[in-house]
């Protein structure tokens, strides 16, 4: 192959933001830049805009804002989150994440 692929970091966010949605457990994603307990959970439509995508050298960081269900260990669903989001990264963008941070900053009924 002579050409070169380049992954944005929109796409990589709305691959990460799908692939959080999957997990058990996760009721949706929240905005990074939540203000003053204004609180948003944002569907699938909007999906990347709870995923920051930062560097670390040459590889790619991912800090995600979740909202998790009422009931739920929410340490088992975070551990699921990062396992399940550095293999789809590592498969389908074809890259390793230096680091992948979850935030649980809400719980709510599924």
């Amino acid at each position: 192959m002579n050409g070169s692929i380049h992954i944005t970091e929109g796409a990589l966010a709305s691959l990460i933001g799908l692939t959080a949605h999957e997990i058990p457990g996760v009721v949706g994603m929240a905005p990074a830049n939540l203000r003053e307990g204004i609180q948003r959970v944002l569907g699938r439509a909007q999906v990347r805009d709870g995923v920051v995508i930062g560097r670390d050298g040459d590889r790619y960081t991912a800090d995600l804002y979740v909202v998790v269900a009422y009931g739920v260990s929410i340490p088992t669903v975070a551990q699921n989150i990062v396992e399940r989001v550095e293999h789809i990264v590592k498969t389908q963008a074809g890259t390793e994440l230096a680091a992948t941070r979850v935030h649980a900053v809400g719980v709510a009924h599924a």
